[in-house]
C-alpha cells in the first residue's frame, strides 16, 4: 500500500528540489551569456551550438539512462545525475577555452538524462494512480519555477562576477545531491529491480526505440515531441518576435514571460489534479493542443501589449498543462517499466528541443510570423493524431 502524498512531504520536496535545480541552473545563466560570449570572444553560431550540445547529449543518453534507472534503481541515477550536473556547471564556470565549454555542456546534457527520468520514475513509484496527476503537476511546476526565477537570480548573482552563477548552480546541485543521499530511499526492492532487469536483458537502444513505436506509447511520445518542438520554437523566437514586430523592451518581454509562467504554475499546483479527474489525460491533452493552435495563430495578428500578455499567458498555460498530462498518462501506461518510459519521454523531448529552436530561427529569418504558424501546423497535426489515438486505444482496450 503506497503512502498518501501528505505523508511523503520530505521525499517529494527533495525530488522537486532535484528537478528544480536543473532548470534553475539553465535559467540563471541566461542574463550572463551575452557578457560571457563577449569575454570569451564567441560567435552567435558557437553559442547556438553550445545550447544544442546539451539537448543532443541528453537525447543520446536518455534511452540508456532509462534502462539503468530500471536496472540499478532510481536513487542511484538521480545522485549520479546531480554529481554530473554540479561538475558540468563548475567546469563551465572555470572554462577558458571553447572545447572545455562544449565538454561541460555535454556533461550537463548527460546529467539531465539521468535526473529528469529518474525523478519522474521515482514519483510514479511512490504515488497511487489517484494521486499521481497531482504529483506530476508538482514536478511540472518545479520545472516552470526554475525557469521563472532562474534569470532573476542569475542577474543578481552576476553582481559578484560573470562566472558566479555557474558556481552557485554547482554548489546548489551538490547540496541537493547530499540531501538525496541521506533522505531518499530506493522505492523499489532489489527483487523488483531484478524482475524489471530480466525483462530488459535482450533489449538495447534500438529495441527500446522500436518499442516506443508500440500503439500504447507512440502517440503519446509524438505529442511529447510536438510539445517540446512547439514550446522551444515559440520561446526561442518570442523575444526576437516581440522586439521586431512590437518594439517591446527587454523589460516588457521579461514581464510577459514572468507573469505568464507564474500564471501557469498557479494553475498547475492548484487545478491540474482536478482537471485530470474531471476530463482525463487524453481529453485535457486535446484541449491544450486546440488552445495552442488557436493562440499561436492569434499571436501573429495582435499588437496591443495587454492582449499579447493575455494570449501569452494562455499559450504558456496550454504547454504547462500538456507536460504533466502526458507524463501522467505515460506513467500509468508504463506499469513496471517506469524507467523505460521516462527515458524515452526525455529522448523525444530532447529531439524536439534540438529541432524546434533551430527550425524556428531559420523560419524567423524568412518571415517573423512563420515560426508561430509552423508551430500551429505541427500542433494541429498532433491534435489529429490524438483523435485517431483515442479511437484505436478504445477499440483495442489498451487503456481505460
Amino acid at each position: 500500500m503506497k503512502k498518501p502524498l501528505k505523508e511523503q512531504k520530505t521525499v517529494l520536496l527533495i525530488l522537486l528540489s532535484n528537478i528544480f535545480i536543473v532548470f534553475l541552473g539553465v535559467g540563471l545563466i541566461i542574463p550572463v551569456m551575452p557578457s560571457f560570449m563577449n569575454i570569451m570572444h564567441l560567435s552567435g553560431k558557437t553559442m547556438g551550438y553550445l545550447v544544442a550540445a546539451f539537448a543532443f547529449a541528453q537525447l543520446l543518453m536518455s534511452p540508456l539512462a532509462g534502462r539503468w534507472i530500471d536496472t540499478y534503481g532510481r536513487k542511484k541515477m538521480i545522485v549520479i545525475g546531480l554529481v554530473l550536473f554540479s561538475a558540468s556547471e563548475l567546469i563551465f564556470g572555470l572554462g577558458t577555452h571553447v572545447s572545455v565549454l562544449y565538454f561541460a555542456r555535454i556533461l550537463g546534457g548527460i546529467s539531465g538524462a539521468f535526473i529528469m527520468p529518474g525523478v519522474t520514475a521515482y514519483v510514479a513509484d511512490i504515488t497511487s494512480v489517484e494521486e499521481r496527476p497531482k504529483a506530476m503537476g508538482y514536478v511540472s511546476a518545479a520545472i516552470s519555477i526554475g525557469f521563472i526565477i532562474g534569470p532573476g537570480i542569475g542577474g543578481f548573482i552576476t553582481e559578484l562576477g560573470i562566472r558566479a552563477p555557474f558556481y552557485f548552480a554547482a554548489g546548489f546541485a551538490l547540496i541537493t545531491c547530499i540531501s538525496s543521499i541521506f533522505i531518499l530511499k530506493e522505492p523499489l526492492s532489489k527483487q523488483q529491480l531484478l524482475e524489471i532487469s530480466k525483462l530488459k536483458k535482450d533489449t538495447n537502444f534500438i529495441t527500446d526505440l522500436k518499442r516506443s513505436f508500440h500503439p500504447v506509447y507512440i502517440i503519446a511520445f509524438i505529442i511529447v515531441f510536438v510539445l517540446a518542438f512547439g514550446l522551444s520554437a515559440y520561446e526561442t523566437v518570442f523575444s526576437l518576435f516581440s522586439d521586431h514586430k512590437f518594439g517591446f523592451t527587454p523589460r516588457d518581454i521579461a514581464t510577459i514571460i514572468t507573469i505568464s509562467s507564474i500564471f501557469g504554475v498557479v494553475v498547475q499546483v492548484f487545478l491540474f489534479g482536478k482537471m485530470v479527474d474531471k476530463l482525463g489525460e487524453k481529453k485535457l491533452i486535446q484541449l491544450c493542443l486546440i488552445a495552442g493552435v488557436a493562440l499561436a495563430v492569434v499571436s501573429t495578428v495582435i499588437s496591443n501589449y495587454l492582449i499579447v500578455l493575455l494570449v501569452t499567458c494562455f499559450i504558456f498555460l496550454a504547454f504547462d498543462l500538456l507536460r504533466p498530462a502526458l507524463t501522467t498518462y505515460l506513467s500509468k501506461t508504463a506499469e513496471k517499466e517506469q524507467g523505460f518510459v521516462a527515458g524515452m519521454n526525455s529522448t523525444y523531448t530532447s529531439l524536439g528541443n534540438i529541432i524546434g529552436p533551430a527550425l524556428g530561427g531559420v523560419l524567423f529569418d524568412v518571415n517573423i510570423n512563420y515560426p508561430y504558424l509552423f508551430a500551429a501546423v505541427i500542433m494541429f497535426i498532433g491534435l489529429l493524431i490524438t483523435m485517431v489515438w483515442k479511437e484505436k486505444q478504445s477499440a483495442s482496450g489498451l487503456v481505460n
